[in-house]
């Protein structure tokens, strides 16, 4: 008997894990091809521009956490059943739709998962953090383009994420750091009492900007933290931390 494989069957995974409809895969591509062509416009130069001219040049920039590292974000949320997810640097709020979109179905499968004696419906959010006034507002718009399994589901904190992260978090399954550096660390330390043992903080840049990341760096291989972490080979580099628990 012939072990050959039909001449029609796929020879490798489809590699987009997302499930959503149509019109919010148009959405992502349209915003990905966005921020992927603001990318290839920044220069070397303009990275060595002190903060303020630097700060200027970014205010209207998408910067969008890489499609891949997004579908990574994705499946993981799954994986783990998250269903309260903080986001810092939320910018246009390309990476926010994937997270709610994968809170969504944790949802999904929790509740068709319950007994019958359990009538209670599982409920959770994405907390997204935006520092600027216009990128606020234009990601609101995008989740409202995207629909309601997803607008329904962001609560965007605006102003500095180190005073609005510390008040009213539930307890949080997954943090994203997509945030200007030096603010990693302390929003890393605002958000942490209200980690679970198991939970998961993911950093992106971590290799191509561990300079920078010195400090958060640290903090994370330090034992005593509570932190055990590994290094994704995407580009740049995205950190998995599994919180543990301290010490």
């Amino acid at each position: 008997m012939s072990s050959r494989a039909p001449a029609s069957a796929p020879t490798q995974i489809n590699p987009n894990p997302i499930l959503a409809p149509p019109h919010i895969h148009a959405l992502l591509d349209r915003l990905h091809a966005k921020s992927e062509a603001q990318e290839r416009e920044i220069t070397s130069a303009d990275y060595a521009q002190d903060k303020g001219d630097f700060d200027a040049l970014m205010r209207d920039k998408f910067i969008a956490l890489d499609r891949d590292k997004c579908w990574f974000v994705y499946s993981t949320i799954l994986s783990m059943g998250a269903k309260n997810v903080v986001e810092a640097g939320t910018s246009y709020g390309v990476s926010t739709i994937y997270l709610a979109l994968a809170v969504s179905q944790v949802l999904e499968m929790q509740n068709k998962s319950k007994s019958g004696s359990d009538s209670r419906s599982a409920t959770g959010k994405v907390i997204a953090t935006e520092n600027e006034p216009s990128k606020a507002a234009q990601a609101r718009e995008y989740w409202n383009e995207a629909g309601d399994q997803v607008a329904s589901l962001i609560e965007l904190r605006e102003g500095d994420l180190r005073e609005t992260l510390k008040r009213d978090l539930p307890t949080v399954d997954l943090l994203l750091l997509d945030i200007w550096s030096p603010l990693a660390l302390p929003t890393l330390q605002v958000v942490q009492p209200s980690l679970r043992p198991g939970s998961v903080v993911i950093t992106d840049n971590i290799t191509g900007s561990a300079a920078r990341y010195a400090d958060l760096i640290r903090y994370l291989n330090d034992e005593k933290n509570g932190f055990r972490n590994i290094n994704v080979p995407y580009n740049k580099g995205l950190s998995v931390s599994v919180y543990v628990g301290k010490e």
